[in-house]
């Protein structure tokens, strides 16, 4: 989801690649479904580790900023970045993945992680760059 936020919200203004600490999944079909609610199409992404982004050439050197999403992945982009000069912020994001009993209550918990991304995004990035789209 934070991957396809912050291309919607500022399109070409950074070059941004989401990672995980592990890629065992393809990617989630609530986060498609409440993402595509702002006109955000996740369908075709693939989960991706930040060993693969290694493998596929993404050199973590170049990269000015890390934003975490869970304390494991803190954890692993820290490791990975001692001896890098970049920023790792973490962001205290709420889970969506074992909340919520029936359909309409996981969409709810999908929408409120996916909204308290799109607000630090914009705490931290400013204004956005393309149109957001309609909010729910």
């Amino acid at each position: 989801m934070a991957e396809g936020l912050m291309k919607r919200l500022y399109g070409q203004r950074a070059y941004v690649q989401s990672a995980g600490v592990k890629n065992d999944m393809e990617v989630d079909g609530f986060s498609i479904a409440v993402c595509q609610e702002l006109g955000i199409e996740l369908s075709r992404h693939r989960s991706r580790s930040f060993e693969e982004m290694k493998e596929w050439g993404d050199d973590l050197s170049q990269f000015d900023l890390i934003v975490a999403l869970s304390p494991a992945s803190q954890r692993m982009a820290l490791e990975l970045t001692r001896f890098y000069h970049l920023e790792v912020e973490y962001w205290p994001i709420l889970d969506p993945t074992g909340l919520g009993e029936g359909r309409e209550a996981k969409l709810s918990a999908y929408r409120q992680a996916r909204d308290q991304i799109r607000d630090r995004m914009l705490q931290r990035f400013g204004p956005p760059t393309e149109p957001e789209g309609d909010k729910p």
